[in-house]
């Protein structure tokens, strides 16, 4: 297993490297969480096949302006819903990953 990092160490070192990137940024958990939440709240409405993504909220992109003027129906780029989940979700249940729990620590 000669340089090759176990699995356990390379997690540890991106939780390193993702705290010193956060706050050579001035990021902080709070508005990271913020962040998730409003993505979360806020999911995209329209995709195109090159992933640029539209929640529907502010100016329309250029990409589907673009799209729409050539006569194209933005609802052709509109996304389905997901179905709800059958079980409910741990974030639902109010359970926390334990995968997640030393991230911020």
């Amino acid at each position: 297993m000669k340089g090759k990092i176990a699995h356990g160490e390379a997690r540890e070192r991106l939780i390193i490297w993702l705290r010193r990137r956060m706050d050579e940024f001035g990021i902080t958990p709070e508005a990271l969480a913020a962040s998730i939440q409003h993505d979360l709240d806020n999911a995209p409405l329209y995709r195109d096949a090159r992933g640029n993504e539209w929640n529907g909220l502010g100016d329309m992109p250029d990409w589907l302006r673009a799209a729409r003027n050539a006569g194209v129906s933005p609802d052709f780029f509109r996304i389905e819903p997901k179905p709800a989940p059958q079980s409910q979700s741990m974030a639902a249940s109010g359970k926390t990953d334990p995968r997640q729990l030393d991230l911020f620590a």
